[in-house]
């Protein structure tokens, strides 16, 4: 890496050859490069808005900025004052100027800290020190475990990770920005390889052209986001990261496991464009569309590789010959060109590429950008396409070509196995409650019952699984439908399409949200059967192209999810069904577990611990139904951005969870402004990639999770139960909790803002329990309170201590065992130590003020406080770390330099919310204020987002 320039670089402290660096000064050291990335970025912003709004407000946000930093590092009450009074005074139009400066300071110190992160990983792997989470340090820990490679590469040819990217209320990123961003990043990165002030004057002067860009460019969008936006912002991720580093990152794994073949075990998983629930956007049309763009931009890809391959392969058969088949392949070729007939392998390529430019007019109707000679023949599958590569890789290898493979054909093979011609699979979820509605309205309309909601479960039970048994289909030529009923059959009939179009892997899951009993698991598969997508009968040879996934989401579902597997595998068929269906005659069985409504319902840590017994449960089961029919356990985890929807570091939960339920396989989600976060940058996204692989290596193969003692066991359901008690208390049992909620939390503004297709609640109410768990996580993180990280846990420490007094020091000791031992224990108290870090009621006590009964405000803020302070003191108890984040240093800096740049953000949130609000209903279309007011209310919603980063 090149030296600064002495321009840029900072006086530290002085230090002789003699003197040893101090702790602080090392780290100040290290951190150094960071800190002129965002110094660098701040200044450039600075100019540009000074430029744009004129100086008069650039002074104006260098005053505030001095000042909130004064009041946060300082405690400076002076300050304090001066800048809540400059906050005050401003106008909507100053308002809305000071919140874009502060907003996009964030989002380019995100890109000074993407960039850091990178450096020092590449600091550390030149310097031979392995970091956890690397493939690197994975392999390190199995050779010194002994466990050999070729039971790494087993492992890895049965096993399946999967990413599954999902569209949520909660990203406020706008595809421009991100692509702006994006932009910015490499242009960071490139200033590091650059060696004259020529160099970095014109990489100073792009960058700025690209702020400059930024500041003219709506943060926000005028209308609402559709299910079609969604689909290209997940999109976007492919072009920038996915198809190019998931083959890097196989290279990567070839290369540490050399002679193994290795199964494409990595694949990517969608949810936009299949997610109805809750969703009237999501229809058999928006499904078409999603798996038409995603074809697309998989074929495009392999096009525009081909395109570079030809012109990279530029080979003479009069200079080196080539193997017959390869010599077949050319002759098939249409190209006739003079000028190539002495080049096979570029024959061969223009041939291929016109048969691909084929496959993606018949595959998306659209047509490939450039063409030798007309399309012809389009492939029927992504094998034929990689026959035709495997046969140009032979003929190199046998040669004296193989160098010309690992560039860009390798890569392009793995890309082909990974994304197929469907680029990822695209799962289908609705509510069961849907899904009950439809069949009764078949089978009314059949006259074979006429009111199957009446029936009890045991009646429902017997009457699918004689349909299921019956080869007749229910619907009836001529009777008419609900709308409800036709657009629900309609997905069903799209689906069938889909997997005959674009291959099996084009949809694999159908996801039954609210899962409460096994009726709801029969009467998918009975609507399965009505489309042709389960042939057969259970009592026959019945087949399922689809895995019918239950979803077990609140506390009680939990509880109930091992019952009701094991009453849905007891019935009569299902085993045999379920087995048939696999690969190899392996049955599959994907489970998800819902980490946001389990939270929302029941608190952070008995949602935590109920996700756990369940898990344990769930693999007792599947042990015995593995043994006696072939059929393995995938667990899907519904994970958020928060901590209080299951968020935190992905390596730390996977290593974390019980004993056998990863086994090499597992799904997760990934949510909200987290996907930016993890997947803009190539090389982040590689990262978070790398580390799903190894961790899901290490919980495999190293069994890091042993059960855990029986002391602990029942410690921790002496907490949760005591933690239920005291969350449920506070956020349901409290009255008025729900209007302290609406008031003192941007919930309705998140709701107007045009962030997502799905509507923030289920039902037009103001009920908790009707509220989607992300706009509830996402509005607490606004106001920095973060209460679904962390709510109870305090009360339900304080309960186990003090049950006894007699034996508060034992039970101590025990839970201070617990942190030691347990990777459980450990991973929840290291997010809960991250959310408290990020908890702020110094802030949040301002938007109390938004509570117009005064009483209720203060009595509802004082419990809440009162449990902050409780689950502070016990953290601190356990850990015996008085202040947060001692054992993450890189976090507590990165925390440390954000929030002066975030309070403005939250401080003009409330006073603009105020002004809002105190606008009658009736007044708001007629003042011509109000839209810069709402403006700045949003835009400051985009930039807490982004410097918290994982608050949706």
């Amino acid at each position: 890496m090149p030296a600064r320039p002495a321009s840029a670089r900072r006086p530290t402290a002085k230090a002789t050859s003699a003197s040893k660096p101090t702790a602080r000064q090392q780290v100040l050291d290290k951190n150094q490069p960071l800190m002129d990335d965002i110094r660098l970025l701040g200044r450039i912003l600075g100019e540009v808005i000074r430029e744009q709004e004129g100086r008069e407000s650039y002074e104006l946000i260098e005053r505030i900025r001095k000042l909130s930093v004064a009041y946060r590092h300082k405690a400076d009450a002076q300050a304090g004052k001066a800048f809540d009074k400059q906050l005050k005074s401003l106008s909507g139009e100053q308002a809305v100027s000071v919140i874009r400066a502060f907003s996009y300071f964030s989002h380019l110190a995100n890109i000074a800290e993407d960039r850091h992160h990178v450096r020092r990983r590449e600091i550390h792997e030149r310097a031979g020190s392995l970091q956890a989470g690397s493939l690197a340090y994975c392999m390190e820990r199995l050779h010194e475990a002994g466990v050999r490679p070729n039971e790494v590469a087993k492992t890895l040819q049965h096993g399946f990770i999967s990413p599954v990217l999902t569209a949520h209320p909660t990203e406020v990123q706008r595809k421009s920005i991100l692509d702006a961003e994006r932009a910015i990043a490499e242009l960071v990165e490139q200033r590091e390889r650059l060696h004259t002030e020529r160099e970095r004057r014109d990489n100073e002067g792009l960058i700025r052209a690209r702020i400059t860009q930024l500041w003219q460019t709506r943060m926000l969008r005028y209308s609402k986001l559709t299910v079609a936006d969604e689909i290209e912002n997940a999109l976007s991720y492919y072009h920038a990261t996915f198809l190019r580093q998931i083959p890097r990152l196989y290279a990567e794994l070839e290369e540490a496991l050399p002679g193994h073949e290795l199964n494409s075990f990595l694949r990517m998983g969608h949810w936009i464009g299949g997610d109805r629930d809750g969703n009237p956007n999501v229809t058999a049309t928006t499904l078409r569309h999603a798996l038409k763009r995603q074809s697309e931009v998989a074929l495009r890809h392999y096009l525009t590789e081909l395109h570079e391959l030809g012109a990279e392969l530029s080979i003479s058969a009069r200079l080196a010959q080539v193997s017959p088949a390869m010599q077949a392949l050319a002759e098939r070729s249409p190209d006739r060109n003079e000028h190539r007939m002495d080049e096979p392998y570029r024959r061969a390529l223009t041939g291929m590429y016109a048969r691909l430019a084929a496959t993606l007019h018949a595959l998306t109707g659209t047509e490939a950008l450039r063409h030798a000679v007309a399309p012809q023949d389009p492939y029927l599958s992504p094998e034929e396409l990689l026959a035709d590569l495997r046969t140009i890789e032979a003929s190199l290898k046998s040669h004296h070509a193989e160098a010309l493979i690992a560039p860009r054909l390798k890569p392009l093979q793995r890309a082909i196995q990974v994304f197929g011609f469907h680029l990822a699979t695209l799962d289908l979820r609705q509510s069961s409650d849907q899904h009950e509605a439809v069949i009764a309205e078949l089978l009314a309309a059949a006259r074979i019952t006429p009111d199957y909601s009446a029936l009890s479960e045991a009646e429902r039970r017997s009457l699918l699984l004689q349909l299921l048994n019956d080869a007749r289909p229910l619907r009836v030529i001529g009777a008419v439908y609900s709308e409800r009923a036709e657009s629900e059959l309609a997905i069903f009939s799209a689906a069938r399409e889909a997997l005959q179009r674009f291959g099996r892997e084009a949809i694999r899951h159908y996801i039954i949200s609210h899962t409460e009993s096994v009726s709801d698991l029969l009467e998918v598969m009975l609507l399965l059967k009505e489309a042709g997508l389960l042939r057969g009968t259970l009592d026959g040879e019945a087949i399922s192209d689809v895995i019918v996934s239950p979803l077990f989401e609140t506390i009680g579902d939990l509880r109930e999810a091992p019952a009701i597997m094991a009453a849905f595998y007891a019935l009569p068929g299902i085993a045999a069904l379920i087995q048939r269906s696999g690969v190899g005659n392996v049955g599959e069985q994907d489970i998800m577990l819902g980490y946001s409504d389990s939270n929302k319902d029941g608190g952070m840590f008995t949602s935590s611990w109920e996700l756990y017994r369940a898990e344990i449960a769930l693999v007792d089961l599947f042990t015995a139904l593995k043994a006696e029919h072939g059929i393995s356990l995938r667990l899907f985890h519904g994970r958020g951005g928060t901590v209080g929807r299951g968020g935190g570091p992905s390596y730390q939960a996977i290593l974390a969870q019980p004993p056998g339920t990863v086994n090499g396989q597992i799904r997760l989600t990934e949510q909200g402004e987290v996907i930016a976060s993890k997947y803009a940058n190539p090389e982040i996204g590689r990262r978070n990639l790398e580390t799903l692989v190894a961790a899901t290596l290490e919980a495999t193969l190293l069994h890091p999770t042993k059960s855990a003692p029986k002391a602990f066991l029942a410690a921790a359901q002496q907490l949760s139960d005591a933690s239920f008690a005291a969350y449920r208390g506070l956020v349901y049992d409290t009255k008025g909790f729900a209007d302290y909620f609406f008031a003192a939390t941007p919930i309705r503004e998140i709701a107007e803002l045009n962030i997502g297709s799905r509507p923030a609640s289920r039902k037009a109410t103001r009920a908790i329990e009707d509220l989607r768990a992300i706009p509830w996580g996402f509005s607490w993180g606004q106001a920095r309170v973060a209460l679904p990280g962390w709510a109870g846990f305090g009360s339900g420490v304080e309960a186990f201590l003090t049950q006894d007094p007699a034996q508060r020091a034992q039970n101590l000791t025990l839970l201070r065992r617990m942190l030691k031992q347990w990777p459980f224990f450990q991973a929840l108290l290291s997010n809960l130590d991250m959310v408290l870090a990020k908890t702020d009621l110094g802030l949040a006590q301002r938007y109390v003020d938004l509570v117009e009964d005064k009483r209720l405000g203060k009595r509802i803020f004082a419990a809440i406080e009162a449990e902050f302070r409780r689950t502070q003191e016990a953290l601190t108890l356990i850990t015996g770390e008085p202040k947060r984040l001692a054992s993450n240093p890189a976090l507590a800096r990165s925390i440390e330099h954000r929030f002066p740049y975030i309070d403005p953000l939250n401080h003009l949130q409330v006073e603009l919310m105020r002004r809002y609000r105190a606008i009658p209903l009736e007044q708001r279309a007629a003042d011509p204020s109000l839209e810069r007011v709402q403006r700045g209310i949003h835009l400051s919603i985009n930039g807490i987002a982004a410097g918290l980063r994982n608050t949706g």
